[in-house]
């Protein structure tokens, strides 16, 4: 993925159309200055036809320098939006344990810094595309002047390119050091943001989390952009004084080398000095390009493609299943992942399970005895290393899995609790949601208007309860609940289990708990045992 690509992929007739309007816009360009070398040069004042062709390459100039300019703004804010919305069904496609072994850093770094330094040079591109067209139509001119010259002048362009191009390289490894800084960064954020209590209530722990973990990354992200935008910077400063050099020569060297009229030698000093401007952008742009390709290199190195964003098949997710489904079967499954306190695989399974309609099974063990992953494994969430999943015998599989993810409604311990009930569309939605908030108690801290909830700033407990009504709302033939009574109070408690899980059980839905309150365990139809990631018999 680069950027032209990206302009491309977004439209390429609009990108055609703005090139071709940038090249006009170069050529007008050109022949201003060629026009004006040719009225300097000539004895004889103006004539009518060199006013009228200055009026109009002037026009010309400015229609296609804001045709070319219109265009790619357009495409370039497009390009954009469409990149922004790739990334992010890009992670919303991508499988769970990919994402989780990513990092929120990293994901929050890709969507914030990565995507605005794109954006910060996408929209320059219009501008540059323009001076790259001044700069080959005045080469082009150049040329026609006088073909010896041309080389001479040619020859001290490509030295500057070169010499740019070289230190470039090893500008760019500095900024790529400096973008891997940038993810440790957004990891010390977090823990500014997530751990604010605890790093105020020690003071030895703040400080040293500022000294020995903040201050030394932000230092060493500090360096790297430093030196690879000094050598940036120095580069640029040698290729503009090449420019210099190569008038000099023109004006002090060539003419007692070659006999060259005057004129030419003034119409080229006088083109030379005109294209320093454009040449000086295109320079200062190249280490803000750099810095963008190197930030879509990192979205390609998380494993997030943008050019095809799913592996999986979504056709069919608003099927809804049969009301009459007959069972859920997990056929030795088992699921692998590499545990950095331990450095050793936690392996769950092989494990076959089966699961009926109107059923209400309860999951224990201790802590790390692999319920959550069970859990993940069972909604669809993690996709299993060997062994099959089953729905009425239908194989689960990449083509469905979107599909066998619809028919679950969860409510995990580390959930995520909207604003607003996205996704649900019911005309008594409000009704519905009202009187679930009467029976759990949030009628008196949250209303419900449209859709949107009042609030969410409530005690963990109560915002559990709004996640539930969430569940309950979604009506979906499975349910799934991960230690959701773990933050409730005795009252609370009671209600769970007692009522609203009869409530479910009683329409007929397969109810799956994950709990520690054994008190509770006789209102199971089963007790699955987990321990080392083994269903204990």
């Amino acid at each position: 993925m680069n950027l032209i690509r990206l302009l491309f992929r977004t439209s390429s007739l609009h990108l055609s159309l703005a090139i071709l309007a940038g090249i006009f816009s170069g050529g007008s360009a050109a022949g201003l200055i060629a026009l004006i070398n040719t009225t300097l040069t000539q004895k004889q004042p103006s004539t009518n036809i060199l006013i009228w062709c200055f009026v109009g390459l002037c026009l010309l100039r400015l229609i296609a320098n804001f045709t070319s300019q219109f265009l790619l703004i357009h495409l370039s804010e497009k390009a954009i939006l469409n990149l922004r919305m790739l990334l992010s069904r890009s992670i919303l496609a991508s499988p769970l344990r990919h994402l989780e072994q990513i990092g929120p850093h990293a994901l929050l770094a890709v969507l914030t810094e990565d995507i605005q330094t794109v954006s910060s040079t996408v929209i320059t591109i219009p501008f540059l595309c323009i001076n790259i067209a001044i700069v080959i139509a005045c080469l082009i001119y150049l040329c026609w002047l006088d073909k010896i010259v041309f080389l001479v002048g040619i020859s001290f362009m490509f030295i500057g390119i070169f010499s740019y191009l070289l230190p470039m390289r090893k500008a760019t490894s500095f900024l790529k050091l400096a973008r891997e800084q940038e993810d440790n960064l957004f990891k010390h954020f977090r823990t500014i943001t997530q751990g604010t209590k605890e790093l105020k209530l020690h003071s030895q722990r703040r400080q040293a989390f500022l000294s020995e973990d903040l201050h030394p990354t932000a230092l060493t992200y500090r360096r790297h952009n430093i030196v690879g935008m000094s050598i940036f910077a120095a580069a640029a400063s040698w290729g503009q004084i090449l420019f210099f050099v190569a008038i000099g020569i023109l004006l002090f060297t060539i003419p007692t080398l070659n006999n060259i009229p005057p004129e030419i030698i003034t119409a080229y000093a006088l083109t030379t000095i005109y294209l320093i401007a454009p040449l000086e952008y295109i320079m200062s742009l190249i280490p803000t390009v750099t810095k963008a390709f190197v930030a879509l290199k990192k979205v390609e190195s998380l494993g997030l493609s943008l050019d095809k964003y799913s592996s999986e098949n979504e056709f069919d997710t608003l099927l809804e299943l049969d009301k009459n489904w007959k069972f859920l079967e997990l056929v030795n499954v088992t699921h692998t992942y590499y545990q950095e306190r331990e450095e050793s695989n936690f392996i769950l399974g092989p494990m076959s399970l089966k699961f009926h309609p109107g059923e209400l099974v309860f999951i224990v063990g201790g802590n790390g005895s692999g319920k959550s992953t069970l859990a993940k494994l069972i909604t669809g969430l993690y996709v299993p290393e060997n062994g099959e999943i089953y729905l009425d015998s239908k194989l689960i599989n990449n083509q469905n899995r979107e599909w066998y993810r619809q028919q679950f409604s969860v409510v995990f311990s580390d959930f995520y609790l909207f604003e607003r009930l996205l996704g649900l569309d019911n005309n008594e939605l409000d009704i519905q949601t009202q009187k679930y908030l009467v029976q759990l108690q949030l009628d008196h801290k949250v209303k419900i208007n449209n859709g949107i909830l009042s609030t969410t700033d409530l005690s963990q407990g109560q915002r559990k309860r709004l996640a539930l009504i969430t569940a309950y709302l979604e009506d979906r033939p499975i349910y799934m609940f991960d230690e959701w009574a773990a933050d409730q109070d005795p009252v609370f408690k009671e209600i769970f289990y007692t009522q609203l899980l009869a409530e479910l059980k009683n329409r007929g839905k397969t109810v799956l708990i994950i709990s520690h309150d054994d008190r509770y365990f006789y209102l199971a139809d089963r007790i699955l045992k987990l321990e080392y990631g083994k269903v204990k018999v």
